[in-house]
């Protein structure tokens, strides 16, 4: 009986001692779960996707996009129906082509009034629409505007 008692007692104190911790666990596993990213403070953490990428839900003007995030972009790109539907403002006669891990494309360059990612929100934010394409990319524009950026394991860590 002693025995079980000193066993609960150790046990209530592990989980006391680590209780932060622990709700942080609960978070991962949600997260893993889910895919959603897991925020704290200025800091975003989203965990890599099953098929090696990360992936995020961001807002364009409000409305909801799913964007895979590419350090190699130069440019956050999104195809012609996304930019129909969040009613991207184009930049007259900016017409160009440019080269992609997929070949050429031709792109037009337009204004968002709005980017958010969760908290992080970016105003009168440049981007690229693709004609022929049908992925939203986040490129190092986007990236390059916070404080940090790093991948640590299987999560990209977004700090601004």
């Amino acid at each position: 009986m002693t025995i079980a008692w000193v066993t609960i007692f150790a046990a209530g104190f592990v989980v006391f001692t680590f209780r932060d911790d622990l709700g942080y666990v609960g978070q991962r596993l949600r997260s893993e779960a889910t895919g959603a990213p897991i925020q704290a403070g200025r800091t975003i953490r989203i965990p890599m996707a099953i098929d090696g990428h990360f992936w995020v839900n961001a807002k364009v003007n409000g409305v909801p996009v799913k964007f895979l995030i590419d350090s190699g972009a130069t440019m956050t790109t999104v195809d012609l129906v996304t930019a129909g539907e969040v009613g991207l403002a184009k930049v007259p006669a900016r017409d160009q082509l440019v080269r992609t891990g997929n070949g050429v494309i031709k792109v037009a360059v337009a204004q968002a009034d709005t980017l958010a990612v969760e908290d992080l929100v970016r105003h009168d934010f440049r981007m690229f629409v693709a004609g022929n394409d049908d992925i939203n990319v986040l490129g190092m524009n986007w990236l390059s505007s916070l404080k940090r950026w790093s991948v640590e394991g299987r999560w990209l860590i977004l700090e601004a």
